[in-house]
C-alpha cells in the first residue's frame, strides 16, 4: 500500500457480507455502499449465510469480512479457510456470539458498532425515565376508566424534578444514558464495581453500592453486560429496597433481573417496570408478566431499528476506510475485552 491517499485508494481489498441475507441493504444506503466500494471490492448483492456453500477459491481471496445480525460463526475451521483475512467490521454490537478467540490469536483486527447502536438505546432510556418521572404509567391506566382524574391529588409526588435516578453499568449505554440525563434535573447514581475511582463518568454521577442505588433511587435503568457475576444480580431483596411506586427499566439483558421476583412485586403494587428485554423472548402471551398494568413491555425495540440501521453501517464503513488508509481502527475489540463484554 502506497504512501498517499491516492495510492491507498488504488488498491481494493477483497472483501465480502457475512450477514442475514439482504441485510447489507438495510445498514448501507447506496451513498454507503459507493464509499465502501471505493476502498473494497464488495459485491453488495453477495451475503454469507453459511461458509459450508461457500467455495474454498472465494474465501481463499477475502481479505476482510463486514458481519451484522445473522453472521456465521468464524473459528479455527473457516480460518483454514480464509488465510487472507486481515479483517472484521461487525456492523452490530457484541463479537461474542459468531467469533470465536482464534479469531484474535490470528492476528486479525476486529471492530464492532457496539457506539453507534449505544444511541437509540440510550435514547429510548432517556424517554422512559422521563415518562416514569411524570408518572405516564399509571396515569395512562387510570385516565382510560376516569375522565375527570385528579391528577395532582392522586399523583402528588410525579415529576423529574431533582428526582433521583440510578444506572447500573458504566457501560458505553450506561455512559451515554449518564451524558443524556446531565442537562436535567435529576441525581444520578451510578453502580459499577469495576470502574476507578479518577473515571470521568463520575463527575456526572454519584458512584454508590448496589443497595444503596435501590433504596435512595425512585427510577433504575440496568446497563450491565450479561455475565456470570451479573446474572441474577437484581433479586428479590434489591427490588425489595426500591421505595414504593418506583419504577425499574431493563433494556440490557434478561437475566441480570429475578424476572420471577420482578412479576411478584410488580403484581403486589410496589413497583412499576419498563421492559425491552425479557426471558424468555418473545414473552408467551399465557406469561402473567405481560397482564400486569405496572408492566410495559416492549419487544426488544430499544437497539437499531428501520433508519437507525444506517448508523450502524456508517460505523462499518468508516472502519473500512480507516483500514484502507492505513489508520488505526475507531472502535477495535481485544482479545482481553471478552471476558468484560456483554
Amino acid at each position: 500500500m502506497g504512501d498517499s491517499d491516492e495510492g491507498e485508494r488504488a488498491v481494493l481489498r477483497r472483501a465480502a457480507f457475512a450477514m442475514d441475507s439482504g441485510l447489507q441493504f438495510d445498514l448501507f444506503d447506496e451513498g454507503a455502499l459507493r464509499r465502501l466500494r471505493a476502498v473494497t471490492s464488495i459485491e453488495p448483492g453477495f451475503s454469507i449465510q453459511n461458509f459450508d456453500d461457500i467455495a474454498d477459491e472465494t474465501l481463499a481471496d477475502l481479505e476482510i469480512l463486514i458481519t451484522g445480525w445473522g453472521a456465521p460463526a468464524i473459528g479455527p475451521d473457516e480460518l483454514a479457510r480464509l488465510p487472507r483475512l486481515r479483517a472484521i467490521f461487525h456492523a452490530a454490537g457484541t463479537v461474542k456470539a459468531h467469533l470465536a478467540p482464534e479469531v484474535w490469536d490470528s492476528g486479525i483486527l476486529v471492530t464492532t458498532a457496539a457506539a453507534a447502536n449505544a444511541y437509540p438505546v440510550a435514547e429510548y432510556t432517556l424517554a422512559m425515565i422521563l415518562l416514569a418521572g411524570k408518572g405516564v404509567l399509571p396515569i395512562v391506566r387510570d385516565y382510560r376508566v376516569d375522565a375527570a382524574l385528579d391528577v395532582p391529588g392522586s399523583y402528588p409526588a410525579i415529576g423529574n424534578y431533582r428526582r433521583t435516578v440510578g444506572i447500573i453499568g458504566a457501560s458505553t449505554v450506561g455512559r451515554l444514558v449518564i451524558e443524556l440525563l446531565t442537562p436535567f434535573s435529576f441525581d444520578i447514581l451510578l453502580y459499577d464495581p469495576v470502574i476507578e475511582e479518577t473515571d470521568p463518568i463520575l463527575t456526572r454521577a454519584r458512584r454508590v453500592e448496589l443497595a444503596e442505588l435501590f433504596a435512595k433511587s425512585s427510577i433504575v435503568s440496568i446497563h450491565a453486560p450479561l455475565l456470570p457475576e451479573t446474572t441474577g444480580m437484581v433479586d428479590a431483596a434489591e427490588l425489595a429496597l426500591l421505595p414504593r411506586g418506583a419504577t425499574l427499566i431493563n433494556t440490557a439483558r434478561a437475566p441480570i433481573v429475578n424476572q420471577a421476583a420482578l412479576t411478584t412485586a410488580i403484581a403486589e403494587g410496589r413497583i412499576r417496570a419498563i421492559l425491552d428485554v425479557t426471558d424468555p423472548e418473545p414473552l408467551p402471551l399465557t406469561d402473567p408478566l405481560r397482564s400486569l398494568p405496572d408492566a410495559l413491555l416492549t419487544p426488544h425495540i430499544a437497539g437499531a431499528l428501520g433508519n437507525e440501521l444506517h448508523r450502524l453501517g456508517e460505523s462499518a464503513l468508516l472502519e473500512a476506510e480507516l483500514f484502507a488508509r492505513g489508520r488505526p481502527p475507531a472502535f477495535p475489540v481485544h482479545k482481553s475485552d471478552l471476558a468484560a463484554s456483554a
